[in-house]
């Protein structure tokens, strides 16, 4: 356990943008550095103060219960603490259940927003970045996330859509290495036998999974019902909504067109600054690539199979845009929808046209 002094470039920003110190919402801010074997803490009251550091908690259990001891050391409050740490995927999954079961504020915040926040860069090992995290809360802490436990039934969804990639990825490699062993001169019959059943084994698993995911599916009359709804949609299948379904944690979250498209990250953003700096507009081509794929293979089976559609996409390759703008844009099109049918609970209407509420005033 040592002492680190806090770096006031955060305080200077915030009090120089208010003109005065900024409103605290908490007494002390946590920050953690985790790993797969350990994790690292710093702890900040106030920015004249400096942080206290310590390193090589376990990451488990017992390593758990050191850290709390260790926060009750410091004169820890959990009821006016927050604790900050990086989504890290399941490194920090355990330590994340076991401090919302003891009932302290959590915000888990993506990599790259704390990196941002902390350009130069400068040194880095695990002391630094718990201290740069515990900043971080610090100086955002109006924009924290606060992190709770997603719906076993989200929660199970998930890991069999992850599940179901992988086995997707082999298959695949699988076929690949399997017909280029088919186009050899000299054939190996044994390899051949070994790559035929590894691929039958695969398309058997990936059955067994989606099987699994349509039985979740029957159990929860209100996902079953929307699942109902949202298939009515020209390209939208069962593994679109499943994803759909974990994104927005249960169609709970992020329901909103607009920020929905964002964080999948199909919505096309301008990049223009007066007259000499112009490009096209385009996406940010970030976020959840599974499900961001999945849409664009909906948009390519409605521009042939959907009348509508075939239409748009016809009459603006006519105009001369590129197909994957057109591409884009029905995919955004078809997300909309979705957004729609979730909200309003009804299903797809084909020949459905949309009129300005004003006009229909007017008239």
């Amino acid at each position: 356990m040592g002492q680190v002094h806090f770096t006031r470039v955060g305080y200077n920003l915030i009090t120089q943008s208010m003109g005065a110190k900024p409103m605290e919402r908490f007494k002390h801010y946590v920050g953690i550095d985790i790993a797969n074997d350990d994790f690292t803490c710093s702890l900040l009251c106030r920015p004249d103060l400096p942080i206290v550091a310590a390193s090589s908690f376990v990451n488990q259990i017992e390593g758990f219960d050191t850290f709390e001891q260790w926060l009750k050391t410091h004169g820890v409050d959990k009821q006016h603490a927050i604790i900050c740490l990086e989504a890290t995927g399941v490194y920090g999954e355990g330590l994340c259940y076991w401090l919302v079961g003891k009932g302290y504020l959590l915000a888990v915040e993506p990599p790259l927003k704390v990196k941002r926040a902390f350009y130069p860069k400068g040194h880095k090992n695990d002391r630094i970045d718990s201290k740069q995290i515990a900043e971080y809360a610090y100086r955002f802490q109006d924009k924290l996330y606060m992190w709770q436990p997603k719906d076993q039934l989200v929660e199970h969804i998930a890991i069999l859509l992850t599940t179901r990639e992988q086995l997707v990825q082999q298959k695949t490699a699988t076929i690949n290495a399997f017909q280029a062993l088919d186009r050899k001169v000299l054939k190996n019959q044994v390899a051949k036998a070994i790559y035929q059943e590894n691929i039958k084994r695969f398309k058997s698993q990936i059955e067994q999974i989606e099987k699994e995911i349509q039985k979740i599916i029957s159990i929860d009359n209100q996902f079953k019902h929307l699942v109902h709804l949202l298939i009515t949609v020209p390209g939208v299948g069962l593994l679109m909504v499943a994803n759909l379904f974990v994104i927005t944690n249960g169609f709970t979250q992020h329901l909103e067109y607009t920020t929905l498209a964002a964080m999948i990250g199909i919505c096309p953003y301008q990049h223009r600054s007066g007259t000499s700096v112009w490009k096209p507009d385009q996406s940010a081509r970030y976020g959840p690539p599974r499900i961001r794929k999945l849409l664009h293979l909906a948009a390519r089976s409605v521009k042939t199979h959907n009348e509508k559609f075939s239409k748009y996409f016809a009459r603006k390759n006519a105009e001369g845009k590129p197909n994957r703008l057109i591409l884009n844009n029905i995919a955004n099109n078809l997300l909309r929808i979705i957004c729609a049918i979730i909200k309003e609970q009804k299903q797809y209407i084909s020949n459905y046209v949309s009129i300005n509420p004003m006009l229909l005033k007017n008239t």
